[in-house]
């Protein structure tokens, strides 16, 4: 009769609470969506600023990251809610639907709802025209951008659109940048990112004021995982690296150019597949891609390149430079590049080790533009003025400065073209996510050999020549938690 009460006990203990169950795992389930700004596998590994944090967070508790990817937004919260992920990680909008039986983290960025059509097409100018258009409008089903349509008829009754649950908001861009649909509603920041690779893309109409962009946790009866997320976003705001890693991933779509980026677009094409063996054979522990969009910077990918300057070749180098380097004919295409790189390596050897690795090469760009000294001034500027001298975000904020005397008379090296060196830099980052972009679009899909299926759910097995660390401009090695990739099906990009 004792062995059977005791049994009974222990039949009836009581289950673990959410951080308990990670804990003795070992494993953080992290459920999320396949883009490229939440998560995905890129030329070097898994990257993504949803990723990145999940790795910090996972990295705090002790535990290796499982990143589970969904087919569509609609498995997300479903997951959540019946135990299947810890944590929801896809840069998603706080609504009311999504308050109910789920806790949201502090917000770690915002983004406005906006209406997207195909520049040169019609533009709704306001929403009674959106309302009383015979043209299509389509949404991702159980989106934000659905819920916010549905306050929106109530004002205005006629209007009407099409709900689509097997699909996301990067295929719903891609189809209005197509023309295959007149209009759709998604996050600014998707927007902005994806103008790099479809630059006909455009804005019409803002449908919300910015809103918080979180990760959410299921709602339980102890709540210490969710006061740990509180810690957590708390702490990384306060130390900056949450700055630093939004300047990492969205510090480069301030500005948009959409001639340029249709000349480079077509540049992608027509010139970049006759110096890519050049820019992989010389990048060693940089990028190859951020080698490609210095060129692209400083030439065009024009080996006979003039400047009334006198700098001229593939990458731009004065000669002073190119004699310190061993470039003895700046047109020759490959001297040019090996030489830029080794210039380029020679200046992030001189940045600061307390700039943090994926942002140290933001500051040798500036200083390959300006100057190492005036760098350096900006720095000391930044640190005047109670900036952190070692953020990007800050510094460049500080470089203008050097142009007005009020500022460079009190710096070691005076006057500098600051502004031009900050829009030298951002523009390389653009330029660098574009060929991310493009390649992701154009070449890099999972074969069928990558996918196998674990306890019901697909595993992209990351092939060996991607066992690398996060994407970044600088190769370096990283010794966060392990990470596992999983998918409930096939990956595809964010619905917000």
């Amino acid at each position: 009769m004792l062995a059977l009460l005791l049994s009974g006990c222990q039949w009836q203990e009581k289950p673990l609470d959410p951080l308990e169950r990670i804990r003795e795992s070992g494993v953080l389930r992290v459920g999320t969506l396949n883009n490229q700004l939440s998560y995905y596998i890129g030329a070097d590994g898994p990257t993504g600023l949803d990723y990145e944090l999940a790795q910090r967070f996972a990295k705090e508790l002790g535990v290796k990251l499982e990143m589970q990817t969904m087919f569509t937004l609609s498995g997300l919260f479903p997951a959540l809610k019946n135990g299947d992920v810890d944590i929801v990680a896809a840069g998603l909008t706080v609504t009311p639907q999504r308050l109910q039986g789920f806790h949201p983290a502090p917000a770690y960025y915002y983004a406005s709802q906006v209406v997207v059509y195909k520049k040169g097409k019609r533009r709704p100018r306001d929403l009674e025209e959106l309302a009383n258009t015979e043209r299509s409008l389509a949404v991702v089903a159980s989106s934000s951008h659905e819920r916010q349509l549905e306050e929106i008829k109530k004002k205005y009754p006629n209007l009407t659109w099409q709900s689509i649950k097997e699909t996301d908001i990067d295929d719903l861009l891609r189809k209005v940048a197509n023309g295959e649909l007149d209009y759709t509603v998604a996050d600014s920041v998707d927007v902005a990112l994806l103008q790099r690779t479809h630059p006909e893309l455009a804005v019409a109409l803002e449908l919300t004021e910015d809103e918080p962009i979180s990760w959410f946790v299921k709602d339980s009866n102890n709540d210490s995982l969710y006061a740990l997320l509180i810690e957590f976003f708390g702490q990384i705001k306060q130390t900056g690296e949450l700055a630093q890693l939004e300047e990492k991933y969205f510090g480069h779509v301030e500005q948009f150019d959409y001639v340029d980026t249709r000349a480079f677009l077509r540049a992608l094409d027509d010139k970049l597949p006759k110096w890519q063996g050049l820019f992989k054979k010389y990048a060693n522990e940089f990028d190859w891609r951020l080698i490609a969009a210095l060129a692209y910077q400083e030439s065009h990918w024009n080996p006979q390149a003039v400047s009334p300057t006198g700098v001229r070749g593939m990458m731009m180098l004065t000669n002073p430079t190119a004699k310190s380097v061993g470039v003895t004919d700046r047109l020759n295409p490959e001297q040019s590049i090996r030489g830029g790189t080794e210039y380029l390596r020679k200046m992030v050897a001189r940045v600061p080790d307390s700039i943090d690795g994926h942002e140290k090469v933001w500051f040798a760009l500036a200083s390959y533009n300006i100057g190492f000294g005036h760098m350096m001034d900006a720095r000391r500027l930044t640190k005047a003025q109670h900036g952190n001298p070692d953020t990007w975000a800050d510094v460049k904020q500080r470089l203008p400065l050097l142009q007005q005397r009020k500022y460079y008379t009190q710096t070691r090296y005076g006057y500098a073209r600051g502004t031009e060196a900050v829009n030298y830099v951002e523009g390389i980052r653009r330029y660098y996510q574009s060929i991310i972009g493009f390649e992701q679009t154009h070449s890099y899909d999972h074969d069928s050999d990558d996918v196998t299926i674990i306890d019901g759910l697909q595993t992209i097995t990351v092939p060996d020549e991607l066992k690398q660390t996060p994407s970044a401009a600088i190769n370096t090695v990283n010794s966060a938690s392990q990470v596992t990739a999983t998918s409930a099906a096939a990956p595809v990009s964010t619905s917000k």
